[in-house]
């Protein structure tokens, strides 16, 4: 019987940490249907998963796109610059027209936080959140956790620093909350003009200021982008300053412990946040990561669209 009583994926702050658990189980069965020589299982054979994103994405789309036709749901991809959008048309107009062709799962990403929890309001389709403004970005911090889990074996005690710009990113914010729900310590670190005031540290994130006091046994380092696209006006000096303060080296590595796990939620700025060769070096799991987007994908579509016939 499927235990997942969810009915839409808004954010983190919504699942409990035995929900985020059994969605990484689920994620790890489905996980070798990738390896397959024919990767496509029926499960969602009939169903309707329609993508609709208003901002620039390649490794989020691509990777619900993947897992949908892995488990042989139809598809239909929308982008803002190719909708009614640029004709005036609102977003719940357009949801209520999506609506009307009875699909079952909506993906969307947009600009502004809550869009997501607002289309909900008008649809009966279940919807996933693929990122939305400053807020959330579920999946991703879902991937990310099945990713530590995977290489280290589990979550609890582990210390998981988040570096970069903390208060613009989406991906931080689910990440702090998925991590400390499943038992982790969790560190941001960055400049003071890209971190959330001390007050934040209520969604379980210890802020230090210190970028190298920060790292010290960390098992898990994740950097982030400069979010330029959310930032009302430049918050650093030079990219070259940040490059040189707060861009992950080889030797700020060594703070950490040794054989500690380096991701990114990409896209990367090579010899800005992260040295290339941090990138590529062998505790990098970024591309696992990637990898581990479409099975954790799969697995939320799969739950979502399955618990009714359970």
């Amino acid at each position: 019987m499927n235990r997942f009583t969810a009915r839409h994926i808004l954010g983190i702050s919504t699942l409990s940490p035995d929900e985020i658990t059994f969605i990484l189980d689920t994620a790890e069965s489905l996980k070798d249907i990738l390896e397959r020589p024919i990767k496509k299982v029926p499960p969602l054979r009939g169903k309707t998963v329609v993508h609709l994103f208003f901002e620039p994405s390649t490794r989020t789309r691509l990777s619900f796109e993947l897992a949908a036709k892995r488990l042989s749901a139809d598809t239909v991809s929308i982008s803002a610059k190719a909708s009614s959008v640029v004709k005036g048309e609102t977003l719940i107009d357009t949801a209520r027209n999506i609506e009307a062709m009875k699909p079952d799962v909506i993906v969307i990403r947009h600009p502004y936080s809550g869009t997501p929890h607002l289309l909900t309001k008008y649809v009966n389709s279940s919807v996933i959140n693929a990122g939305d403004g400053t807020n959330e970005h579920p999946s991703q911090a879902l991937l990310d956790v099945f990713t530590v889990r995977e290489h280290l074996g589990h979550i609890e005690n582990l210390k998981v620093v988040i570096l970069g710009d903390i208060f613009h990113s989406r991906v931080a914010h689910s990440d702090i909350q998925a991590f400390t729900k499943m038992g982790a310590e969790v560190v941001v670190s960055g400049p003071a003009t890209m971190l959330p005031s001390r007050q934040s540290e209520v969604l379980g994130a210890k802020v230090v200021l210190k970028m190298e006091e920060a790292l010290e046994d960390a098992d898990v380092i994740i950097v982030l982008r400069i979010q330029k696209e959310r930032q009302g006006q430049s918050l650093i000096p030079s990219v070259r300053e940040y490059a040189t303060f707060f861009g992950l080296s080889p030797d700020k590595v060594k703070l950490a412990k040794s054989g500690a796990l380096i991701m990114h939620p990409g896209p990367i700025n090579r010899g800005v946040e992260m040295a290339p060769e941090v990138a590529d070096g062998p505790y990098s799991v970024i591309l696992d990561q990637v990898t581990n987007g479409v099975a954790i994908r799969m697995a939320l579509l799969s739950l979502l669209l399955t618990k009714a016939e359970s």
